[in-house]
């Protein structure tokens, strides 16, 4: 899914799962209030490894400057994406049925990456503050 807004695509977002569609929409929300363009898809960083490396390292190539990644649980999505890019990555936690940390488990793994692997994090379910964030990244 592309954004409705007819500037250049610059932001790419990436969730796990198409239930996570609903947590991310204050992003894609700000993202068309703002007249940025993004594009949406659904990769799963356990069940569709290879295309999560692939979309990630053709980012650049693409026209993208920005990447946004909604993941709970694990929430492995945004450091495999920037283990692939050296484009800013911003991640965002989210909450999950399944956890039992309500959403905690998902902002430590966001936000413990590893040297040389940068990721931003913004709040639990706070995808507003990650598309903000991208705008001041896309603005400097």
């Amino acid at each position: 899914m592309t954004s409705p807004v007819s500037e250049p695509t610059v932001v790419g977002i990436l969730v796990g799962s198409e239930s996570d569609r609903e947590r991310m929409q204050a992003a894609l929300d700000l993202l068309d209030e703002q007249g940025v363009g993004y594009e949406f898809e659904v990769r799963s960083a356990h069940r569709t490894r290879d295309a999560v490396a692939e979309y990630a390292k053709t980012a650049r190539d693409r026209g993208l400057r920005v990447l946004i990644c909604g993941a709970g649980l694990s929430a492995a999505l945004p450091g495999v994406v920037a283990s692939h890019t050296d484009l800013p990555v911003i991640g965002v936690p989210l909450r999950s049925s399944l956890s039992v940390l309500d959403g905690l488990d998902a902002l430590l793994a966001i936000s413990q990456m590893p040297p040389g692997v940068p990721v931003a994090t913004v709040g639990v379910d706070n995808a507003r503050n990650a598309a903000a964030l991208a705008l001041r990244i896309l603005s400097a």
